[in-house]
């Protein structure tokens, strides 16, 4: 099944389950929103997506705590699962996802290399944090995260 099979079978889903999500993007910059509109009906489960790509973004658009990003960094658990919290209660929908990472081919450290991407889920219940790395092309990376989301969300919904 193609990735827009699998996220039109998603907006399907989680409309008949009457629930919406909002998306706080950093490294991605925008490709799961665009993703999930790209699906006729979509704007019944996608209340917003918001890209973050500078710290000052975080910050000011959802809240993220500067002491946070100061001894954490961005891409950390810690900032992806008040990304995810905070797109969750500024949205008010079932499902907040945060995404931070490194999609390269630059700015990897030792500690956090080229391709590391946290992933937060936000629910009622709980808010979890997943870390991958996708040592890849930027463009394929985009496409791993993508995948990784509608994996949880398949899962999850």
């Amino acid at each position: 099944m193609s990735v827009l099979e699998r996220i039109e079978r998603l907006v399907v889903d989680l409309n008949k389950k009457n629930l919406k999500i909002a998306v706080a993007e950093s490294c991605t910059g925008g490709y799961i929103s665009h993703m999930v509109t790209n699906i006729s009906g979509a704007s019944k489960v996608f209340e917003r997506g918001i890209v973050c790509y500078s710290n000052q973004a975080k910050i000011e658009l959802l809240n993220i705590k500067p002491k946070t990003l100061e001894i954490h960094g961005a891409v950390s658990k810690e900032v992806v699962k008040q990304l995810a919290s905070n797109i969750k209660k500024l949205s008010n929908v079932a499902i907040g996802i945060g995404v931070s990472g490194i999609a390269g081919p630059t700015g990897g450290t030792p500690e956090k290399p080229v391709g590391t991407v946290y992933i937060g889920f936000s629910t009622k219940k709980e808010t979890i944090i997943k870390k991958f790395n996708f040592n890849t092309t930027r463009i394929e990376f985009k496409k791993r995260v993508l995948e990784k989301i509608l994996d949880y969300l398949e899962e999850n919904t």
